[in-house]
């Protein structure tokens, strides 16, 4: 393996990682950490769905580890929905240059922390209506920019979800946000970049993801005894927020020319 490829798939692995391990604590992580960095190395179309692959591995193997904490009635609701999102989304990223994906993934993260952050207590909102709309926008930023946990923590928030219970149903709904982003993309075509990798073979890749995102969920499993949720969160926000930043001033130098 040449050292062109060796840096990209060790960075790659780092992410894949640190974010399996956060989210194995807090419940999410993967798309927050994973994305902002392999969209500066890779690309955002590649990069995002490279993240997609990897919230869809991580989504499946944290679900069998919190499977007594599921809320399956909410998940039965939010998941199909998603693939509503997905559609649209990756339809836009088969149209848009590479400069305005960093950019759209860069200011997609950057307003979600600062929303999530700087939010006042939410009225109080129950019912379907909320978890429909928020399957669908999930379904949609997951597959523009990677990233579909603020919109989910503000449901939770509407909602007064249980933090344990949102915890847990979150990785089934990662897992299918990740399988109908990676689908709806590859049927549409609208990663070019998947014919291009060279080296960086996508099928060996995966298989690469599957046994780092394992023992992510080992590390996070011993963590999650002495790191709090909320640690965890902070951590997993601050990274997101510095690969976010890189990410839309990459896109706006592209843009402009540079």
């Amino acid at each position: 393996m040449s050292m062109t490829v060796l840096g990209p798939l060790l960075i790659i692995a780092g992410a894949v990682l640190i974010g399996t391990v956060l989210q194995r604590v807090s419940g999410s992580g993967v798309g927050l950490v994973v994305a902002p960095v392999l969209s500066i190395l890779l690309g955002p179309a590649l990069g995002v769905l490279i993240t997609n692959m990897a919230t869809m591995v991580s989504g499946f193997l944290i679900m069998l580890a919190v499977w007594s904490r599921i809320d399956w009635r909410r998940f039965r609701t939010l998941g199909p929905v998603t693939v509503i999102g997905a559609i649209p989304g990756a339809w836009l990223v088969g149209q848009l240059s590479a400069g305005w994906l960093s950019i759209i993934l860069g200011a997609i993260v950057l307003s979600a922390l600062l929303i999530t952050v700087s939010l006042p207590r939410l009225p109080h909102w129950e019912g379907r209506r909320v978890d429909v709309v928020s399957g669908v926008l999930g379904g949609f930023f997951n597959t523009t920019s990677g990233v579909a946990a603020p919109v989910m923590v503000i449901c939770a928030r509407l909602s007064r979800w249980d933090q344990q219970s949102f915890a847990a149903t979150m990785q089934p709904l990662f897992m299918t946000m990740g399988a109908a982003s990676v689908v709806t993309k590859l049927l549409l075509g609208s990663v070019d970049e998947v014919g291009q990798t060279g080296d960086l073979h996508l099928g060996l890749l995966f298989g690469a993801i599957v046994a780092i995102v394992l023992l992510g969920i080992l590390l996070g499993g011993q963590l999650a005894k002495v790191v709090s949720p909320a640690h965890a969160r902070t951590l997993a926000m601050a990274l997101a927020g510095l690969g976010a930043l890189g990410a839309l001033i990459r896109g706006t130098w592209q843009v402009l020319g540079g």
